[in-house]
């Protein structure tokens, strides 16, 4: 099944002379670049602008505006495909930024996946969810890489692979632990791997208890089939390598009190993961387990993902409104933990400063939920939250080298009242779409 190549929506453009452009250009093409009835005209004009010019005029564009220049001319579209551009835009670009996706469904199928570019800090409507979507179907998003969009479909029990590179939608196949609904899929627990080469391949993998046992399923699309592999105990003393070779995944299985049972295994061959090691690790002292999701009746909540958990603090607060006042709460502080060496250990990475935990506070709430990935040494968090009835959106970030922080200032895009089912945190969407482009 072939999809139309998601489009975008712009704010309104602002014009501005060529002889007196400004330190920081718009990041958009001038309006009439778009015009069918002048593209003929205006696609002749750029092409005699100076190829230093076009290239600060289009390192200010978001990728999937990219895709849009390159339906303007041949000229164009060689331009925005070459080696020596895509080099220069992401050394410009950090690679294309990160990107937060959210799923929002309006009864009966009107429903629409938007994805935001850190990087260019807008909104992207990504249109990949009609054509997957049967009548009376109910999807849930479950996560992306690269292309890949995963969801879960409730009415089917079943998972649903969108592709927006290759413009495919794949059904997979039930897993050893039978068809599953939505509520089956804890996030923690789960990844999404697409291939770096670009082609139509991926891996799914997720972590369950079986009979007390911790086990790894994982799906190739390339084989169309199922794998499950039982974790073995992680080695200690003198022989002991620790996880530091094998954290190409790591998934979260279940919390007891201040113990963790988490998966960790390498990228494996055809055959999957040669060896998966489940490790125990515990949490130091004050930072006993908590919920996967934030509620008015836990000061605490955990968000993990990629051998990293985030303890998200918070206090009752009142918020007026409505004829009256709601009990909720605000966030008081954010810790971030990664595995030890060993992986018997959730050790503190960092706490977030005074100035993070301030921007998070005006956002009271009601209940909260997050997702977490780590993609060369940047951990990525994003936050979601309700009250009555209005999400709210906060992305935070933490660079190991720099032991930094930062707040990515995410605008609203149409969220009151509608039924939030899905978000999920990328760094590998932009090299997918990157493939769009060479393959022009």
């Amino acid at each position: 099944m072939l999809l139309p190549l998601f489009s975008i929506n712009t704010p309104k453009p602002q014009p501005f002379p060529l002889g007196d452009r400004p330190i920081n250009p718009p990041l958009f093409l001038p309006p009439q670049i778009m015009r069918d009835a002048d593209r003929g005209s205006t696609a002749v004009g750029l092409c005699l602008l100076p190829s230093e010019l076009l290239h600060e005029i289009f390192f200010r564009l978001a990728l999937p505006e990219l895709l849009r220049v390159r339906s303007v001319s041949k000229a164009l579209a060689s331009l925005v495909s070459a080696h020596d551009f895509r080099r220069l835009y992401d050394l410009r670009s950090d690679r294309g930024g990160g990107w937060l996706f959210i799923y929002k469904k309006r009864p009966p199928r009107d429903s629409v996946l938007r994805g935001f570019n850190d990087r260019f800090g807008r909104w992207f409507k990504i249109p990949v969810v009609s054509a997957a979507v049967a009548p009376g179907e109910d999807l849930y998003f479950l996560a992306a890489s690269g292309g890949v969009f995963l969801f879960a479909s409730n009415s089917r029990r079943e998972l649903v692979a969108v592709n927006i590179a290759t413009r495919s939608v794949r059904r997979i196949p039930p897993s050893p632990m039978g068809p599953r609904g939505t509520a089956s899929w804890r996030r923690s627990g789960l990844k999404l791997v697409a291939d770096p080469s670009g082609v139509d391949h991926f891996r799914f993998l997720f972590a369950e208890m079986v009979h007390n046992r911790s086990v790894l399923f994982e799906y190739r699309s390339e084989t169309d089939s199922w794998r499950a592999v039982e974790a073995e105990p992680e080695p200690t003393g003198a022989g002991s390598t620790g996880i530091g070779s094998r954290r190409d995944v790591c998934l979260n299985v279940v919390q007891l009190g201040l113990e963790s049972v988490v998966l960790s295994c390498g990228g494996g061959g055809e055959e999957g993961p040669a060896v998966v090691l489940a490790h125990r690790p515990r949490f130091p002292a004050g930072f006993q387990g908590g919920p996967p999701v934030g509620f008015n009746t836990s000061d605490r909540f955990h968000v993990y993902g990629d051998g990293n958990v985030a303890v998200v603090r918070s206090s009752v607060s009142e918020t007026a409104g409505g004829g009256g006042t709601t009990r909720t709460r605000v966030v008081t502080g954010v810790e971030l933990l990664g595995l030890s060496g060993d992986g018997t250990e959730w050790e503190l990475t960092s706490s977030a400063p005074a100035a993070i935990v301030e921007a998070l506070r005006w956002r009271p709430y009601t209940a909260m939920m997050g997702c977490l990935v780590e993609r060369e040494g940047v951990v990525r968090m994003a936050l979601m939250s309700n009250c009555r009835g209005c999400w709210d959106l906060a992305w935070l970030s933490y660079h190991r080298a720099q032991g930094k922080w930062a707040c990515v200032p995410v605008p609203d895009c149409g969220t009151t009242g509608l039924n939030m089912a899905g978000i999920a945190l990328s760094s590998t969407f932009s090299r997918s779409l990157w493939s769009s482009l060479s393959a022009a």
